[in-house]
């Protein structure tokens, strides 16, 4: 995965009120300690809900 390629949790956030499959952007890569992706969630008006750093394993990339 990529910056600015679009994804969707594998399963539910709730302190961040992200069900499983909400979909979000990929704004950074974190390669040190481990591989990670910060993932901001927006509404459909483009404000952000949540950016929430997430390990690969956590989501998917979307087709």
């Amino acid at each position: 995965m990529e910056l600015y390629d679009l994804v969707e949790l594998r399963h539910a956030i709730p302190e961040e009120n992200l069900p499983a499959g909400a979909v979000g952007t990929i704004v950074h890569v974190f390669h040190r300690p481990e591989l990670a992706y910060e993932v901001e969630f927006t509404d459909e008006e483009g404000r952000t809900l949540s950016s929430v750093a997430l390990t690969p394993d956590e989501i998917r990339q979307r087709p």
